[in-house]
């Protein structure tokens, strides 16, 4: 089988929430194709996953260390950096796909669940870009995961698309603070997906209501997410910055 091109040799990437899901595929991915990857993930009950992403990443010919970090803690991302450059020697990509979900009216969210989105999804994104934005190599590039619910009217999400609606704003500024040195700065905000990441929240009428809502009147796959992933970490996208791009079959 013939193999990819090496578009990626000698960099250095570091993908957040990668033991599965979009981060997985993202992580396996770059590997691939010659980055050495730092494989992030949240807690113990995950590190299998990590290690089996990080082995494939290895079976590619390149080189994987698995991260185990708590990234509502800003100690922890610069950890997660520091074990970067330690084992890597430097850092040229990041890829942000960490986080969780929670659907519920307004009117029910408790403090803590307010505070633990806004941890997760705002607090963690922005010390992720500016930890980045310290770190990284001239031409680098960073990947936010957002999601397409900062853009049209649900309901029930309102916590949730909020703390990622905020951290869409970060990408802009940040783009701008750090483009002079060559590193682009984007998100994806992708519609739902095949995932585990979105059964937990949802039930057959949600779900049938959300597949309606793209014009190809189903739920994306990570196989249609991950060649944007790929084309924003590509040497390629050096003209793409401060965007949000929205995969998600036309669901507006």
């Amino acid at each position: 089988m013939e193999t990819l091109n090496q578009t990626l040799n000698g960099k250095v990437a570091i993908v957040t929430g990668a033991s599965k899901n979009l981060g997985a595929e993202t992580a396996t991915y770059l590997g691939s194709i010659g980055a050495n990857v730092i494989v992030h993930h949240f807690s113990d009950s995950s590190r299998e996953e990590a290690q089996g992403v990080a082995e494939k990443i290895k079976a590619s010919g390149n080189d994987a260390k698995v991260v185990q970090a708590d990234l509502r803690k800003v100690s922890e991302i610069k950890r997660l950096f520091d074990e970067a450059e330690n084992s890597f020697g430097k850092v040229d990509i990041l890829v942000n796909t960490a986080g969780t979900m929670l659907k519920k009216p307004a009117a029910e969210v408790s403090e803590d669940e307010y505070d633990q989105m806004f941890s997760i999804h705002t607090k963690s994104a922005f010390f992720l870009l500016s930890e980045a934005a310290k770190r990284l190599q001239d031409g680098g590039r960073i990947v936010n995961i957002s999601t397409t619910l900062t853009s049209v009217t649900t309901g029930l999400y309102s916590v949730y698309a909020g703390a990622k609606a905020a951290s869409e704003q970060f990408v802009k500024m940040i783009a701008k603070e750090i483009g002079s040195r060559g590193i682009t700065v984007n998100s994806i905000a992708p519609g739902p997906l095949n995932t585990s990441f979105f059964y937990p929240v949802e039930n057959d009428h949600s779900i049938d209501y959300l597949k309606h809502m793209s014009v190809q009147n189903r739920l994306g796959e990570i196989s249609d997410v991950l060649p944007m992933v790929k084309f924003l970490t590509s040497p390629d996208a050096g003209w793409v910055t401060a965007q949000t791009i929205r995969v998600n079959g036309g669901m507006f």
